[in-house]
């Protein structure tokens, strides 16, 4: 079971990964066919725009997202042995470069990954993660930052909000062009054609970050069995899922921005399955304890 979900979600992720690729470039064919007739053009602009947003948000620091968060940085051993410890075997387990590690000083139990590559990996916990749960339970939170530093969801989370970003920009270009533009509309236009690109541009943002979101959902159930994997105890991730999220209080220092990249929603929020950035805690909890 536990590796039938592993491969399960990385086949899922590929599947979705590869529609939203192309999905960017039918909203770039959309685009240029609306404003100029022609596909191909567009379809090489996405790419652009696409690629260049991706470059742009991964040279981000891991640093920057700590300071949102007002992280501070375990230098050393003595200042948490515990902590240390068990992320350096956690890193070892998983066969990457140790992590560096943070602290945040909240009393909502919560923590969170970034760094776009094991080699930049970071893992940061709150003070209330370590009040809160037993060491058992704090190792398999732990075990599902590390997975996600290992299976590379933040690159991928990074590179889903640039093509988000991207499909933004070429939907507000294309109805912008459309409406306001004085040129004379090429007669090989197919006027069925014309409404379907138009309906496109028009939901592509909606669509494009429902399938972000879907890409979310998906690295947490991924994160959750490799967890499993490394600590060989899934009843433990999933008493620390029901701790964490039975306290209604949010993580006070949390930003918006950062809260896909928690264990568990930060905020609190009461949103609809199909908007949120995680999966549902009570089918977390099922498929870890069906392990």
């Amino acid at each position: 079971m536990l590796y039938k979900q592993i491969e399960r979600n990385k086949r899922n992720t590929v599947f979705i990964v590869a529609g939203f690729i192309l999905f960017v470039l039918a909203v770039g064919a959309s685009f240029t066919y609306l404003t100029a007739g022609d596909y191909y053009s567009g379809m090489i602009l996405a790419a652009i725009i696409g690629g260049g947003y991706t470059v742009i948000m991964l040279v981000s620091s891991t640093n920057v997202v700590m300071r949102m968060n007002h992280a501070r940085e375990i230098k050393s051993k003595d200042e948490d042995p515990f902590l240390w410890n068990t992320v350096e075997n956690l890193a070892m387990a998983a066969r990457i470069p140790m992590p560096k590690i943070f602290m945040i000083q909240d009393q909502s139990p919560n923590a969170f990954a970034t760094g776009i590559s094991p080699k930049k990996g970071a893992v940061a916990v709150t003070t209330g993660l370590m009040n809160h749960l037993n060491r058992e339970e704090v190792e398999g939170v732990l075990a599902h930052e590390v997975a996600h530093i290992r299976n590379f969801d933040i690159r991928l989370a990074t590179i889903a909000i640039a093509l988000v970003s991207a499909v933004a920009i070429l939907s507000d270009m294309g109805t912008r062009m459309m409406f306001f533009s004085n040129r004379n509309r090429n007669q090989k236009q197919h006027p069925a054609v014309l409404i379907i690109a138009l309906l496109l541009l028009l939901l592509a943002p909606l669509v494009a970050t429902l399938i972000r979101l879907a890409i979310s959902r998906n690295r947490e159930f991924l994160a959750d069995a490799s967890a499993a994997e490394l600590t060989r105890n899934p009843y433990a991730l999933a008493s620390a899922l029901r701790k964490i999220t039975g306290v209604k209080t949010p993580v006070q220092e949390a930003s918006g921005t950062s809260a896909p990249l928690y264990f568990a929603d930060p905020l609190k929020k009461k949103a609809a399955s199909l908007f949120s950035t995680h999966p549902q805690p009570e089918e977390r909890i099922r498929r870890l304890t069906n392990m």
